[in-house]
């Protein structure tokens, strides 16, 4: 089983940073088992193609505009993929609708397709998220490794090494 987890965004547009925030916190927080690769894909496109081809599961993590206040996380599955894909809720749409489609004329798209997001505040230019969407990375962190560990990978917390 191969899973990838894709946090994308642009870390210099404030809220815009909170999918690479979060990969990267997980990867400090957890051991990563072989299976599965953790991608920072900041603003990548179509060079994710191969990375992303036969996966058993992809876990997109990015700043989703729905209309919920700010700071709300938000779950996209199933059915709700390819309309998520359709509105365009990410506000960078950094070119996976258009992997995603190459992807599926490929034969190769995922198994499974979950995004984790969190309604922005600011997307505004600036290195620094706003508080609030910041205080949102660690339960993003944690419903990643839910994701995860419902479909059979094991992360294994760094500190549970340590001791």
């Amino acid at each position: 089983m191969r899973a990838v987890v894709l946090g994308i965004g642009n870390t210099i547009l404030s809220d815009e940073a909170a999918g690479v925030r979060t990969v990267e916190a997980l990867e400090q927080a957890y051991q990563i088992p072989d299976n599965v690769l953790v991608i920072d894909g900041g603003t990548s496109g179509m060079e994710m193609i191969e990375d992303l081809s036969n996966l058993d599961f992809l876990l997109v993590v990015d700043v989703v505009t729905t209309g919920a206040a700010p700071g709300t996380l938000v779950k996209i599955a199933g059915a709700e993929i390819p309309v998520f894909f359709r509105d365009k809720l990410s506000p960078h749409q950094i070119g996976l609708p258009d992997v995603l489609a190459s992807l599926e004329l490929l034969d190769a798209i995922p198994k499974e397709i979950v995004v984790l997001g969190v309604e922005p505040i600011s997307l505004e230019l600036g290195l620094d998220m706003t508080p609030t969407v910041a205080a949102t990375i660690p339960e993003l962190v944690d419903r990643a490794v839910t994701e995860l560990r419902a479909r059979g990978y094991v992360l294994v917390p760094v500190v549970a090494l340590a001791a």
